[in-house]
């Protein structure tokens, strides 16, 4: 059957497809934003780990690297009713079943903190990761600050998303957090992303994208981010699941052990 647009226009819809993202102003609001940060502020004040999920350190045992103190939370859904609601949150849904052509399914959460003197993030394509097949998987980032290229915003490549997942080759650890890097496809450019709080950018699993290190003197670069797939999914890396339902049921997908273009099946739990 045909899909029909929700809540995108045509034009929105078009320049998704063209350019492998989109950016939707003020999906939410103010106090929504502002439960989003306390809570995680407040489970970084307390230093204690979520094992599987969240493990700060002191600064003393983080040897000056700030991103120890500041880790990001990964698949809070799984222990935070707040974060599963996000995760879920119906205006993100619709928007998703527009971009897809179909139901959406909801796969992953995480929070960056992205504190000033933090480290950038290589770049890198989601679904390499993610491994969702078939299509792809489509990333929702929430901006909780505003973000910049001063602060460690996003930088996108467009139209990368009509290229192939890469094999990453090493990053370099003195502005990456990340080990993996992939590399601008000839004839394309990075182009930076600036966001205000509320503020969703949605963007293709193959999209090359990463970010800037956060060089200001004060400012946090904190984001919520989730990944979904399109209900025809058959198959997902297996750190992913369950995926859920737009009404929070849990979807059984296969695994994917597909060795993937580096020719070895991927085992890290997480895309970076």
């Amino acid at each position: 059957m045909t899909w029909g647009l929700k809540v995108l226009s045509e034009e929105q819809k078009q320049q998704f497809d063209r350019e492998g993202f989109l950016v939707i102003k003020d999906i939410f609001r103010r106090e929504l934003v502002e439960e989003i940060k306390r809570y995680f502020m407040d489970l970084q004040a307390k230093g204690e780990p979520v094992p599987g999920y969240f493990h700060p350190v002191g600064e003393a045992e983080a040897g000056g690297d700030i991103l120890r103190m500041y880790p990001r939370v990964m698949h809070p859904h799984r222990f935070s009713a707040m974060a599963f609601r996000y995760l879920i949150h119906p205006t993100v849904m619709d928007i998703l079943e527009d971009l897809f052509g179909e139901e959406a399914l909801a796969a992953q959460s995480m929070f960056y903190y992205k504190p000033p003197g933090a480290k950038g993030q290589a770049l890198h394509q989601d679904n390499f990761y993610l491994k969702v097949e078939p299509g792809t998987c489509i990333a929702a980032w929430t901006a909780i600050d505003a973000a910049d290229e001063e602060n460690g915003g996003l930088f996108l490549v467009p139209e990368s998303q009509l290229g192939d997942i890469q094999c990453p080759h090493p990053s370099d650890p003195a502005v990456s957090f990340t080990r993996e890097e992939v590399n601008v496809p000839e004839g394309l450019r990075p182009v930076p992303v600036a966001l205000q709080p509320g503020d969703v950018l949605f963007f293709n699993g193959s999209v090359i994208h990463g970010s800037y290190p956060n060089t200001s003197a004060d400012r946090f670069r904190r984001a919520f981010i989730c990944h979904y797939a399109g209900a025809s999914t058959s198959k997902a890396g297996k750190y992913y699941k369950p995926m859920f339902t737009r009404e929070g049921a849990p979807v059984a997908i296969e695994d994917n052990t597909d060795a993937g273009p580096c020719g070895t099946e991927y085992t890290t739990a997480g895309p970076h």
